[in-house]
């Protein structure tokens, strides 16, 4: 089965201390149902210097965050939907807003 959130979407956050955020997600990690969305679960990285003119430094950058603490955006309501499946008339699977009925894509 196609996976219901990809690379590109729009999702909110709902639930962890980034409830209520929105972004488009940069990455799927399957092998771990987790998702990269921007500006979401920012972490600090140290970064030591790899040569002796590099100075080091706190790097803030995205966490992964597990793909059942996040929601669909419908792109008709703007607002948060679960995700089903319709196959079309030559075979293949699209996906479809719960919310409004319209095709995500």
């Amino acid at each position: 089965m196609p996976a219901k959130i990809k690379r590109g979407d729009r999702v909110v956050v709902i639930s962890g201390k980034d409830r209520g955020k929105r972004g488009l997600v940069r990455q799927v990690v399957n092998k771990h149902d987790r998702l990269v969305v921007e500006g979401v679960n920012m972490v600090k990285k140290h970064q030591r210097a790899k040569t002796q003119t590099q100075t080091s430094a706190i790097i803030e950058r995205e966490a992964p965050i597990h793909v059942s603490n996040v929601m669909l955006i419908d792109p008709n309501t703007d607002l948060p939907t679960r995700v089903g499946f319709r196959a079309r008339e030559d075979g293949t699977l699209v996906r479809v807003a719960k919310r409004s009925g319209e095709d995500v894509e």
